[in-house]
């Protein structure tokens, strides 16, 4: 019993020990807890404490933010005050901007309504100078033959006094010439109606032309003249002859104009630099010409040097001034420098004289044109309408129709105009009749006069509605005609004239105001004769047309290497009338032209001992080449450079056939 109750006491003890550790087991863990705890509430503290001071600086720096804040709130405040009243006056600026917009765009309609009056105005005052020098010249024509023929006294019925009366009419009369040829020059040049015709120039002709001009000037004036050529020039530039002379003309005038003592000089040489860096052509050309006229004369100050080229105006504009003149030459001048893809420059200085200097490209560079394909007659075809043409006493090549003519006809003929008293009561068989077209009744009867002198019989129309009936009428050996007629165009009747096979046989010299000497031999003329004339002029004009009359037979060279193909066309082209030479080369054509004459050449674009370029160059220089015609014919096609190489020969027929020579023969 009591072993059971110890054992009980003692399992109670174990129990109670067992409990014991088991609390302080847990004791120790949630001691160990507390520890860990009360380090994180520390660690916690901690992170507080630090979060505590980082709000506190930015709760600083809120309060940092608010006062600028509050501070930007005032001044946005005066901005937006100063805005409104910014506001208030952009307001009133815009409607003083609309209210000068309406005013800008009334002065913008009156513009534009004056710009089209100064436009139509402008091109009435050109249809105007262009007309006026039409109607200054033709009687301006007559007055200036007349004077001549006055002066010369040939009856011997005129004292000295009327003679000298006779010279001064003259005088006057070519100098108001040269100054209605300068307004003419001037109306086409702002019209833009100056063409160009593009040739090779040789520079040893341009001197000698120079020489001839002012050489008598120098002597006159007492001054040193001297035209200097480069020894490293070529042998010729290719551009417009008569556009060159006449703007060395101009300036080499205003050099001896006003310089009175010391030289006046024309250097021509090579250039590599001097024009304005915008001249593009100039820039791109592979060789520049300058051509530099220098004096000693009276110089222009540098505030005068561009007026200078302005129309109407001179270095001296008083009314006061020394020195006379138009002041057009320089404006037409810069024009001209420009329309050969050039310029004019001018370097100068008072008492120091001045040096005008033209630069040009070397080769003429043409303004890109749109070419459309067109066939060219056949080369059998062309040959035999030559053929015919010279049997029939006309120019010996077939005239082509005249693209601005097309296939106009001329209104019906009409009665022939009996105001002047000609010859057509008095002709006989056999008579040489001249048929005159000419609208001026004085110069008519001149043109009358000088015809009976050399043995014509001579009709004068004053129209040209009646001419092709007229020639019909009379059969005239020759027909001098006017271009400008007051009932049609002269170009109209030369082209009617020229494709009618009862009068294209006959004979055209022209005799004309209008400067288109190219243009009327391509139609059909054998010569052309610009008015003014002369009496000189004139007596040649008629002397070479009864020349060309009483030649019965026509003599055509063939300048061809290969003797079977020469005898060929020679075959071809001959006939009863035609006097055909045929020879193999061109040393041997050059000696024949100038042994002599001969009315139209039938050459071979490939010759063996010389260029054919070269030989037509030589022919010219050396006869003129002003009525020998040439055909122009190649077994190939041409190429580019000698299509550019013919074209620049402007009196030349070119022919181009396709490859087969059986184009050549009948």
């Amino acid at each position: 019993m009591r072993r059971s109750t110890f054992l009980e006491q003692l399992i109670e003890s174990i129990g109670i020990v067992l409990n014991t550790l088991q609390a302080n087991a847990r004791t120790e863990e949630l001691l160990k807890q507390s520890q860990s705890l009360t380090q994180e509430l520390q660690n916690g503290q901690l992170e507080l404490q630090a979060t505590n001071q980082r709000l506190e600086q930015q709760a600083r720096s809120l309060q940092v933010s608010e006062e600028r804040l509050r501070e930007q709130q005032e001044e946005l405040q005066q901005t937006n005050t100063d805005l409104e009243d910014k506001a208030k006056l952009l307001a009133e600026q815009n409607r003083e901007v609309e209210r000068k917009n309406h005013q800008i765009e009334v002065a913008r309609q009156e513009l534009e309504e004056k710009a089209v009056q100064l436009a139509l105005s402008s091109k009435y005052k050109s249809e105007f100078l262009a007309n006026m020098s039409y109607e200054l010249r033709t009687p301006l024509n007559s007055m200036l033959v007349l004077s001549q023929l006055l002066a010369e006294n040939a009856e011997g019925n005129l004292t000295e006094k009327q003679r000298e009366y006779a010279s001064t009419i003259h005088s006057s009369g070519t100098d108001l010439l040269t100054l209605i040829n300068e307004i003419l020059d001037l109306a086409k040049i702002e019209a833009g109606h100056m063409d160009v015709h593009i040739t090779g120039v040789a520079f040893t002709a341009l001197r000698d032309y120079v020489e001839r001009t002012f050489r008598e000037m120098a002597s006159e004036k007492r001054l040193d003249f001297s035209v200097d050529l480069d020894g490293t020039l070529p042998e010729e530039i290719y551009t417009d002859s008569q556009r060159l002379q006449q703007v060395l003309r101009n300036l080499l005038s205003n050099a001896f104009k006003f310089t009175a003592h010391g030289q006046v000089v024309l250097r021509v040489a090579v250039a590599l630099d001097g024009w304005s860096a915008d001249q593009e052509i100039l820039n791109r050309a592979e060789t520049v010409v300058a051509f530099a006229v220098s004096d000693t004369g009276i110089g222009i100050s540098l505030d005068r040097q561009r007026l200078v080229f302005e129309a109407f105006q001179q270095a001296d504009g008083t009314t006061s001034r020394k020195f006379g003149g138009t002041g057009l030459g320089l404006s037409i001048s810069r024009e001209i420098a420009t329309l050969l893809r050039g310029e004019l420059r001018l370097s100068s200085a008072p008492a120091k004289g001045s040096i005008f200097t033209l630069y040009l490209p070397l080769n003429y560079v043409p303004r890109p044109e749109r070419r459309g394909a067109t066939e060219s007659p056949s080369i059998l075809q062309r040959l035999r309408n030559a053929s015919d043409a010279l049997a029939g006493g006309a120019i010996p090549v077939s005239p082509e129709r005249d693209p601005a003519i097309g296939h106009l006809s001329l209104p019906e003929p009409v009665a022939a105009s009996e105001e002047i008293e000609d010859d057509r009561g008095q002709v006989q068989p056999g008579d040489q009749v001249l048929l005159i077209v000419e609208d001026d009744p004085a110069f008519a009867r001149v043109l009358l006069d000088r015809a009976h002198l050399q043995g014509f019989k001579a009709i004068v129309s004053t129209r040209g509605a009646p001419v092709p009936d007229l020639a019909r009428r009379f059969r005239p050996a020759a027909i001098l005609p006017d271009i400008g007629l007051p009932d049609t165009s002269g170009w109209m009747l030369l082209d009617r004239l020229k494709h009618s096979v009862d009068t294209r046989h006959i004979p055209v010299h022209v005799i004309s105001v209008e400067d288109a000497a190219r243009r009327g031999i391509r139609l059909g003329a054998i010569g052309w004769l610009k008015k003014p004339v002369t009496r000189e002029g004139l007596d040649e004009a008629l002397s070479v047309t009864k020349g060309f009359v009483e030649r019965t037979v026509r003599n055509i060279l063939v300048v061809e290497d290969d003797a079977e193909e020469s005898q060929r066309i020679v075959e071809l082209i001959g006939n009863s009338d035609t006097q055909t030479r045929a020879v193999k080369a061109g040393s041997e054509a050059l000696e024949a032209v100038n042994s002599e004459r001969f009315d139209c050449m039938v050459l071979d674009l490939s010759l063996k001992d010389i260029s054919a370029f070269r030989l037509i160059k030589d022919i010219r220089e050396a006869i003129g080449m002003s009525h020998l015609p040439i055909i122009v014919y190649t077994r190939k096609p041409l190429t580019r450079r000698q299509a550019g190489e013919l074209k620049r020969l402007a009196s030349t027929m070119v022919i181009e056939t396709v490859k087969s020579l059986e184009l050549l023969l009948p």
